[in-house]
């Protein structure tokens, strides 16, 4: 059910964007990735792990410089970034222990960054870009 959500609401999101011209700017995915990786860091805080909290924001470093990088010069490198925080969700539980995380979101933020990285690959594609 959490890939089910997860998906819909990157579209959702995504249509919203679109519809309300969000998207128009460039900074939309951009900000996108950025929040998407800060999520670890909310949970690292809530777990009350300090080791947690400097490994996840050390990720959502990485994250937040791909995401402006992307910005500045390469959009595809934001669609890379959300795929590739789709692929970090997957395989998070076995890198960082974070106990904060519930057990639902690695499922459930996977399948909204895939989806979002989809949907502005498609939009990229479509724009020429």
């Amino acid at each position: 059910m959490a890939y089910l959500i997860g998906f819909a609401l990157s579209l959702g999101v995504a249509v919203l964007g679109r519809r309300a011209g969000f998207d128009r700017d460039r900074a939309f995915y951009a900000t996108v990735v950025i929040v998407v990786a800060s999520y670890y860091v909310l949970f690292a805080v809530l777990g009350g792990s300090t080791r947690a909290l400097l490994v996840e924001s050390a990720v959502m470093a990485l994250f937040t410089a791909a995401a402006v990088v992307g910005f500045r010069s390469r959009p595809w490198l934001i669609a890379g970034a959300l795929a590739a925080h789709g692929v970090f969700d997957a395989v998070h539980g076995q890198l960082i222990d974070n106990p904060g995380v519930p057990a639902w979101w690695p499922a459930f933020c996977g399948a909204y960054d895939i989806g979002a990285a989809v949907w502005l690959a498609w939009l990229l594609r479509r724009h020429g870009r």
